[in-house]
Order: structure tokens, then sequence, then C-alpha cells
């Protein structure tokens, strides 16, 4: 990695090594500023507090291997990044606004796309962690996620069946606690479409009235109009001396069928003044017949406006115009008849629900079992690991249990409560010597014993669900002597199969370590490219003999430092 702006680094390379790998350093001096560096690599949260005062940002950019057909890789190409010679290339760019950018495989990608694929390259833990493991519901994760598919399974299958039980109680619900506003809605409804029905109005039916009513009421300047206008095409059989359209084209018609011969332009001409007299003759017969039909009814007319009062009232209420009007009632009526189907939809309802908490019952009563078993091979295993870990006499177990609730479903003849991931209330305990009863972690553990059951749990997970790159941010706080002794040799075990990068204080730890980085500030202040730098030979011992005794000069720190890797090589 190579990080710059950020916190107290100005501008520093740290290469991790496969293997162990230790970093180590005075209080203050950076070494956290690697686990929060990661993080932003792995989509953590960006803040602004992080970027290095006077810096515009922070920078930090990543280079990791990734088999090509691992889970990361594919998802990486899926997103349009490219490996790099079989590196996945990544960083991460936070302003002093707190504005975040990612980059993956040289493609701009969403912050959340790093943090998909965090879980499949790097588990990081810290002392939050721990507090973490505290909690029921990170417990029960924990188990489910040593379970494999044996939870994973009933769970997928229970979570279907709770979302759909949680949908159908919120639809019986609604309409149970709504009944008389359904109700009222129902009787508004049969009111409407009764107006509606009683009108009976037809598409369109609007507008042919609107254009009747037009009609009748210009009927009288309507004919004369017609009239007027037939007598100029045809003429008029009262005044036989008067001139006309027809007669004037007829005559223009007769004086070119003269000569028409004479010139084919001119018989062109004479076949259109034709065509003019035919489609006179035409108009003048429409004209006759319009005005033959046009009658001035007074009771149509009333019986029209009648009707489109009528019409109009239904518009007022129900829509701009009778298709609207129409559409309503359409969508009322099949309003009105799932809410006259209340009855009958509760019980279906009802039905369902029923049989969805019978079905809950089992799938809860089915990963109970599942847990049960996991949760036996699980604490056998951390019980294993801590033996160790300095913790020869302790003992881990899991408590499942569940609690009595008359809402609740039935499992195994009881009544219990139920959530999103089952009935089951799932409680690591510790025993910490023979005769001590099993009591939680949260009450029953010190600092140096939750950090030593948290890394056991995670050397557990190693065997059944492994991660290429383990990251513990001074896990180890709380544990010295002999139990830091082992802490080293177990992490020194577990990175014979995974890379494992630790922050300690700890000298016992760090002797394990198959690369010991020291991170340290300059004069002012700062961590340069300089101030990580991998300890070797004399360097590493006079780390080792400050971590030992605050004294890197001190004959007997270093007789203890040099005596701390010689059991670490021979461990090895």
């Amino acid at each position: 990695m190579r990080i710059r702006s950020l916190g107290v680094i100005d501008d520093a390379v740290v290469e991790l090594s496969p293997g162990f790998t230790a970093v180590t350093g005075e209080t203050g001096a950076g070494k956290t500023m690697v686990v929060t560096s990661l993080g932003l690599l792995l989509g953590g949260r960006a803040d602004a507090a992080l970027v290095r005062i006077g810096a515009k940002n922070a920078v930090v950019e990543g280079r990791i291997a990734v088999p090509e057909d691992a889970a990361a890789a594919v998802r990486a190409e899926e997103a349009g990044a490219e490996l790099d010679d079989g590196a996945l290339l990544i960083s991460r760019t936070v302003s002093a606004e707190g504005r975040s950018r990612a980059h993956l495989g040289g493609r701009s990608v969403p912050v959340g796309m790093l943090a998909e694929l965090a879980d499949d390259l790097v588990a990081v833990h810290g002392q939050t962690d721990q507090q973490g493991l505290l909690k029921l519901t990170r417990q029960r994760q924990a188990l489910d996620r040593y379970a494999g598919d044996a939870v994973a399974g009933p769970l997928a299958k229970y979570a279907e069946a709770y979302r759909r039980l949680r949908a159908v109680t919120r639809e019986l619900e609604e309409i149970t606690t709504r009944a008389r506003e359904r109700a009222q809605e129902a009787d508004l409804l049969r009111y409407g479409l009764d107006e509606v029905a009683a009108v009976e109005p037809r598409a369109g039916e609007d507008v042919e009235l609107a254009e009747e009513a037009e009609r009748l009421g210009h009927a009288e300047a309507l004919a004369s109009a017609a009239t007027a206008a037939h007598a100029a095409l045809a003429g008029n059989p009262e005044d036989p001396e008067g001139v006309d359209a027809s007669t004037l084209v007829a005559g223009a018609q007769r004086a070119l069928d003269a000569v028409r011969v004479h010139d084919p332009a001119l018989a062109a001409l004479a076949e259109r003044i034709g065509e003019v007299g035919i489609l006179l003759r035409d108009v003048a017969g429409e004209l006759a017949g319009y005005a033959d039909d046009l009658d001035a009814d007074p009771l149509r007319l009333a019986a029209v406006e009648e009707r489109r009062a009528a019409l109009t009232a239904l518009t007022r209420k129900y829509g701009e115009d009778v298709a609207a009007v129409l559409a309503w009632a359409e969508q009322g009526a099949a309003r009105l008849t799932e809410l006259d189907g209340d009855d009958e939809r509760i019980g279906e309802l009802t039905a369902e629900r029923d049989a969805l908490r019978a079905e809950l019952g089992g799938l809860a009563q089915a990963l109970t079992d599942a847990r049960t078993e996991a949760a036996e091979r699980f604490a056998a295993a951390v019980t294993a690991e801590l033996a160790s870990l300095a913790m020869p006499h302790a003992r881990v177990s899991f408590a499942i249990r569940q609690t009595e609730d008359p809402e609740g479903v039935e499992v195994g003849g009881r009544t219990v409560a139920y959530g999103p991931s089952g009935v089951d209330e799932v409680e690591l305990l510790l025993a910490p010597h023979p005769g001590a009863p099993p009591r939680p972690i949260a009450k029953g553990a010190s600092g140096g014993e939750l950090s030593r059951v948290m890394l056991a749990v995670e050397v557990v997970f190693a065997g059944t669900d492994p991660v290429p790159t383990y990251l513990f941010d001074e896990v180890d706080a709380g544990v010295g002597g002999k139990a830091a002794v082992e802490i080293g040799r177990r992490l020194a075990r577990l990175a014979k199969s995974a890379q494992v990068v630790v922050v300690t204080h700890l000298p016992q730890v760090a002797a394990f370590a198959d690369r010991q980085l020291l991170v340290e500030k300059t004069n002012d202040g700062s961590v340069t490219r300089s101030g990580v730098k991998v300890l070797e030979g004399e360097e590493r011992i006079r780390e080792l003999s400050r971590m030992l005794a605050g004294q890197e000069d001190s004959e007997t720190a270093r007789a203890h430092a040099e005596e701390l890797l010689e059991t670490a090589r021979s461990d090895a």
C-alpha cells in the first residue's frame, strides 16, 4: 500500500509480505493508520478528519494479489476492472471536505463496490470487533457462518416465509382496522355507480350532442344559407332570368367545345371546365338535400339540452368528459368488488396467515436443530484453540434458547417469539477454569481472555470459511506473559495458510512474525516514506528490546529479545 496525507502519515509505502507481518512502533506513531488505510481500500467509511492538516486530500493505493478465478476477481471484472498481472489495483481518495472517490482496476467505481469485495479478500479485526462479539446478534451470526449450508438453506426458506407472513399480516390488519372507512368508501362508490348507470352514457355521446345542439339552435340561419347557396350554383326556379354558376360554367364549356379540336391545350382546359360543372351540380344537389332535411324542431332541441344537462351532472363529479366518467365507473366497479369481498378476503388471509405461521414454526425448528448441532462442533473447536492460547482449562459453549410469547409461533409444543432470523437467542458462554460456571463472555471474560476467544473464533473460521488475508489491530490488548507467547505462536500457525498482519505492542507476538515493520515519526511529527521500514537483524533486536523494556540498548532486554526470536524460530 502507498499512503499519502492520512493522519500522521505524510507519504509512506507499506509492503506486506506473505506469511506473518507484525507492525510495531511507539504509541501514536501511526500504526493504526495501516489498519485505517486498508479499511478505506475495502470500502470503509470516509472521514474528513482523516486527511492530514494542510493537505487537500488523503490517498490510499493498494495492490492485492487475486487469483483470476476468485470470486473477487470475477466481480471486479464484471464492474469493468482489469487485473494487472494477477493483481487488483485499488485506490481511494478522501478530500478535506469529506468527499470520497474509489477506483478499481483503473475504473471509477462506487465505494460500495469495494465493500462487496471486502468479504472475499480481507478479514479485519480490531478492539471494536471484540466489543461486537459481545452482542448476541453477532454471536448468532458467527454461529450461522460456521454452520454454513446446514443453516443457510433453512434460513433462506425461513426468511422468505417470514417476509410473506409479514405482508399477509399487514394486509389483514389494514382490512380489519379500516373496516368502517372501507364500508363508507363502498357506499360512496355504489351511489356514484348508480348515478352513472341511471344516465347510461355512451362513449363520445357528449361530443355528438354538442354538435346537434349547435345545429338545431341555428336551424333557420343554416337553411336560409343553404338555399341561397343552392340558388347561386343551380339557379332559382322563381327567377328564370337569373344568372347562376352552373349556367355560366356550361356556357364556358360550349364556347370551348366549338374550337377544342384545334389545340390540345385548349381541349385540356375544356375537360377541366367539364369537371367543374360536374362538381357544381353535385354540391348543388347536396345543398338542396341539406336544406330539405334540416328541421328546426324545438322539441328535439329541448331533449338534446336535457340529455346534455344529465351528462354534465356526471362530468362535474366523476370526470372531465364522458370518456373519463366511463373510466371512473369501470375502476369504481372493480374497487367495489374488492371492498365487497372483504369478508371473503379476510377468511383467505387468515387461513394463509395460519398456514404460514405453521410453516414458520417447522422451519424455525429446523434452524434450531442445525444451530444446536453446529454449536457443539463450534464450541469444541474454539475450546481446542483456547488450549493453544494459554487457556488450557477454559471451556466454551453456546446457550440456544427461545422466549415465550403468546403472539409467537409454535415450536416444539411452545409458543415463542420469532424474528427475521428465527426464534433462537444464541449466546456464547465461557468457563475460564474448572469449577467455574459457564457465563456470557460479556460478563465472564477479561479483556485478555476476550482477545483470545476472538482469535480462537477467527482461527476456527479460517479452517471452514477462509479468506486470503487477516488483519488484527491490537487484539492482543490486555494480554501478557505466556498468553502473549501463545498468541504469537498461534498467529504464526494461522499464517501458514493465509496472510496475517498484526498491529501489536507485544514483543512476544512480534517475535513470531516472518517480517516486522516499524512505523516511526520524523522530528516534525509526520511519517514519511522512510518512516515505515522492514526490521532485520540488529534493528529488529533493538525494536523488540524497546518493546520489552522501553530501552533499545538494555543488555537484559536485548538478551530477552534474542531469546524470544530464537523461541519463535525453533517453533517454526
